[in-house]
């Protein structure tokens, strides 16, 4: 198969599709890879190491639209990336569809065969080619969100593990899966007082059983949530609906109550976000402050830590591409319902029923795709 990938063009997005480790294996397995120049550059990896890997270096990302069989990406395509998709090409990517009407009208429309890192399952139900964003994103809430409560970034001025004779602030994490444990185990390291909200008792045992006297855990209800949003310095929103629209849990009367310079940072905000006055932000401009309240909403956190997020996410995201390039992506999800689980849009229709439901559009069974 032609394997290609491309820079990434959304704001401030450094990692790249495939690592030249990555390539490597690729070519060993006969299939022929191609590269944009300069992709690798924000890993810190050169055109030359990817040619001793074994790549063909492209000028243009046209170029490769046009000649590969598969693009393995990062980010969701742009609309000038869009325009390029052709009938039958598969895209391996993020996507994060059902906030993003138009990025689905345009997938609909190029004929190609999408498949979502992020809705790929494993044999306990989780979500591994998310999981390491996932953790990263958590852990980089902590980081974003101490930068953002210093007084010079709007914030409160508080310094998170506080200082002997001096309170540590309170952080509220909603949401205690992959997101939220990285995030309360960073704040929990820094001195923070923590609290983790959540709905499945079995996860808030287990987060008890970790943190012990570290950290505290909430049921999360409406009556908790908002006593807990209301004491926080900073709130980490870190809840996952699969492939569907995060709930907003946080409404905007809601902030009426907090402290004016607290800090909410949405972890969600790719899936729309799950705080009700997020709207996704960059990394060129990661804040604004509605009523007092500093919001953090960047849509591609762990852009900000490239070389670290590329390696990860090519640890888990490559056996898969392997898959897909020596079998077919058609062979390749029949026989890994996992995978399967991964394909979002085929031959111009919905394969995923949370998006399809999400956006009110035509659902398809991905039994029909692979018929």
């Amino acid at each position: 198969m032609i394997v290609g990938t491309v820079r990434e063009i959304k704001n401030h997005e450094y990692r790249v599709g495939l690592t030249p480790e990555s390539v490597h294996e690729l070519a060993a397995h006969g299939h022929k890879v191609l590269v944009e120049s300069g992709a690798g550059e924000g890993i810190g990896t050169h055109d030359a190491q990817y040619e001793k890997a074994g790549a063909q270096i492209v000028a243009t990302a046209a170029e490769i639209f046009a000649s590969a069989e598969m693009i393995v990406k990062v980010k969701e395509p742009q609309s000038q990336e869009r325009a390029m998709l052709r009938p039958g090409q598969i895209l391996y990517t993020y996507l994060h569809l059902a906030p993003d009407p138009e990025q689905t009208g345009d997938l609909i429309a190029s004929g190609a065969t999408c498949i979502a890192y992020e809705t790929v399952t494993d044999a306990g139900g989780g979500l591994p080619l998310l999981k390491p964003m996932s953790q990263v994103a958590g852990r980089m809430a902590i980081q974003a969100g101490a930068t953002a409560l210093e007084k010079a970034h709007g914030g409160r001025g508080v310094l998170l593990g506080g200082v002997p004779g001096v309170l540590p602030a309170k952080v509220a994490v909603i949401g205690g899966g992959v997101v939220g444990f990285n995030a309360a185990q960073m704040a929990a390291g820094l001195g923070a007082d923590v609290t983790i909200l959540d709905r499945n008792p079995e996860v808030l045992e287990k987060l008890g059983m970790y943190f012990e006297a570290r950290a505290k855990t909430r049921f999360s209800n409406k009556a908790n949530l908002a006593d807990c949003v209301a004491e926080a310095d900073l709130v980490v929103g870190a809840v996952l609906i699969p492939g569907a629209a995060a709930p907003k849990l946080v409404s905007a009367d809601m902030l009426k109550t907090m402290k004016k310079g607290a800090v909410l940072v949405d972890v969600a905000i790719d899936q729309g976000g799950c705080f009700e006055t997020s709207h996704a932000t960059t990394h060129a401009d990661p804040t604004y402050i509605v009523d007092g309240i500093v919001h953090y909403c960047v849509a591609n956190m762990p852009g900000a830590v490239a070389r670290t997020s590329t390696y990860a996410l090519n640890n888990v995201t490559l056996p898969h591409a392997l898959r897909i390039a020596e079998l077919g992506w058609k062979e390749a999800l029949r026989r890994d319902v996992h995978l399967r689980a991964g394909l979002n849009v085929w031959n111009g229709k919905i394969t995923y029923r949370a998006v399809a439901e999400d956006l009110n559009l035509p659902y398809t069974p991905v039994e029909d795709a692979i018929a």
